[in-house]
């Protein structure tokens, strides 16, 4: 059971992330790049896959914070929100979205359901697909958040080439560096 749920995640996650295109890639880098701080959010297992986010966006020298923290500041125009929600209907997400939308700051909706609430507030949606996984090696929403945790990941390597920063500049961001 063990090598068939880890080949299945890996196998429907490369699927999931070839399917985004990279137009929506470059436009998310742009959106970050020029935003004054970045904001993150998400609920549950998406919310701890956003909060990798967060951290190796301060490593690579961007203002980063996780929304619900005790140290969050305010969202402003001059910001960007990155949501996390595999359905696009998580409740707080929404409530989220709705304050920033109000807010006018750019939202980035990262969801496997492209035409959910979430995506209606968004300014880009990134679609993370799992249409076809088995509960029984990837439950509930395993292939979601493994599947999203590939593409942030893998979007730091892209802003890394973008910024021009290498691994030893993150490095020296890195708390147990200092």
């Amino acid at each position: 059971m063990f090598r068939g749920a880890y080949q299945h995640i890996l196998s429907l996650s490369e699927e999931s992330l070839n399917g985004v295109d990279d137009s929506v890639v470059n436009e998310t880098v742009d959106i970050i790049k020029s935003s004054n701080q970045i904001f993150i959010y998400g609920s549950g297992r998406s919310g701890l896959v956003g909060k990798f986010f967060a951290m190796r966006l301060v490593q690579l020298g961007f203002t980063s914070y996780f929304i619900g923290e005790t140290i969050t500041p305010i969202v402003t125009k001059d910001d960007s929100v990155i949501l996390i929600s595999n359905t696009g209907m998580t409740k707080s997400t929404l409530l989220v979205a709705s304050v920033v939308k109000r807010i006018g700051a750019k939202i980035i909706a990262i969801t496997s359901s492209e035409h959910s609430p979430l995506a209606k507030y968004a300014d880009l949606v990134i679609h993370v697909a799992n249409e076809h996984r088995d509960g029984s090696l990837a439950p509930l929403g395993t292939l979601f958040e493994i599947s999203t945790v590939i593409l942030l990941d893998s979007l730091v390597a892209e802003l890394m080439v973008k910024t021009g920063q290498s691994e030893e500049d993150l490095r020296r961001r890195h708390a147990i560096w200092v």
